[in-house]
């Protein structure tokens, strides 16, 4: 694999890491001959999904692999459980300046850990998202109802009231309250067994993929990101 010379611009991006990532891949499928330097979108989009495909070989988990995980997470897999929350947004959109709204939003968490009746009006102050307009009030919600990242934020504990961390989804930066939680019922390992095992295999496949263009960013030279790039395959 040549070493090749890639230089950034993620202003159509929402972030540095992510451009840089379709331009390795974009980058490994034409040196392949897969696909030509100058393909449009969708052309070049098609090709990577095969590239991916073809070049990173993910694990299918095994059936005691998904009963350990079961064991340790049961808390995941139950029938009725459900969060009522609310939230405050800090929408990130390409080209906004991540690092300056991640202290707007730390700061006001902190004034919201300490005052949280005031949780409602920096809602409707501040928040992006249209559930401001009634104080951040996101109703009830069930697994699987959010992305996964505010679902592990607000399911995957027992917190009552403000959150102490801000909470990081693909849309920006949520400062959320939990007011109820109702427990629901637990479900046996094998009605969830299926579900286990699609999730266990989209982890693998990222991890997989993280690996793939660590290893190409390690023979790249890189300008405008940090890939944390490995130089060899063996990335533990």
């Amino acid at each position: 694999m040549k070493i090749n010379h890639v230089t950034i611009d993620a202003s159509n991006w929402p972030s540095p890491q992510l451009a840089a990532a379709h331009e390795l891949l974009r980058q490994r499928a034409v040196e392949l001959e897969r696909l030509a330097d100058q393909a449009d979108d969708a052309t070049t989009t098609a090709a990577i999904e095969k590239l991916l495909g073809d070049e990173v070989d993910v694990p299918e988990p095994t059936a005691d692999e998904c009963r350990r995980w079961y064991d340790a997470h049961r808390a995941q897999y139950r029938n009725g459980e459900l969060v009522h929350a609310r939230h405050i947004l800090f929408q990130i959109t390409p080209g906004a300046p991540v690092e300056a709204i991640r202290s707007v939003a730390e700061a006001m968490l902190m004034e919201l850990r300490v005052d949280p009746e005031v949780f409602g009006e920096r809602a409707r102050a501040k928040s992006n998202c249209p559930s401001g307009a009634q104080d951040g009030q996101l109703g009830q919600l069930a697994r699987g109802s959010t992305v996964p990242e505010f679902e592990k934020a607000v399911f995957d504990n027992d917190a009552i009231g403000v959150l102490p961390n801000l909470v990081q989804t693909r849309h920006g930066f949520h400062i959320v309250a939990v007011d109820r939680r109702i427990p629901g019922e637990q479900l046996p390992f094998e009605a969830v067994a299926t579900r286990i095992a699609d999730e266990l295999r989209g982890a693998a496949e990222e991890r997989a993929m993280s690996q793939y263009i660590r290893v190409l960013a390690g023979r790249a030279e890189l300008e405008g990101v940090d890939l944390d790039a490995a130089i060899s395959p063996l990335v533990q």
